[in-house]
């Protein structure tokens, strides 16, 4: 039993299976911090733009019990609704998100290059003395 302990915890400790754990712990707080972004940032300058708009209560009655004005919430307690309003705002977060996302991975390509090209060494400007000194050495030897 000792082997199959040692065998899981090689499994789990593991670079990319911590690394996976830390970046969904990382995606679940940067999620938080997109949809702070969107329901209190962007959204209310979009519904400003628009006349006040608020498209969190945009929704489509299929039920007959839902009364008119309602708040979306209330309105799902009470009924089907189809809420195409929270859809919209849903959209943004992840325009948002695939964006944010899209610099963080052009940024560690830009700096993966840069550390390629500085990686390449320069070729030598010429022949070391020793180099020199061997290549004397293989010319006598070989006019022997």
């Amino acid at each position: 039993m000792s082997g199959f302990l040692k065998e899981f915890r090689d499994f789990a400790m593991k670079g990319n299976v911590v690394d996976l754990a830390i970046g969904v712990v990382i995606g679940a707080a940067f999620g938080k911090i997109v949809d702070s972004i969107v329901g209190d940032i962007f959204m209310p300058m979009i519904g400003f733009v628009t006349g006040g708009l608020d498209f969190s209560n945009y929704y489509l009655a299929l039920s007959g019990n839902v009364k008119p004005g309602m708040a979306y919430e209330e309105a799902k307690k009470v009924g089907a609704v189809i809420g195409y309003g929270n859809f919209i705002t849903v959209a943004v977060s992840f325009v948002i998100i695939a964006w944010v996302l899209f610099l963080v991975v052009q940024a560690i390509n830009r700096l993966k290059r840069e550390q390629a090209a500085a990686a390449v060494p320069a070729a030598p400007a010429g022949p070391t003395k020793e180099e020199q000194l061997l290549t004397e050495i293989r010319d006598l030897l070989k006019n022997r």
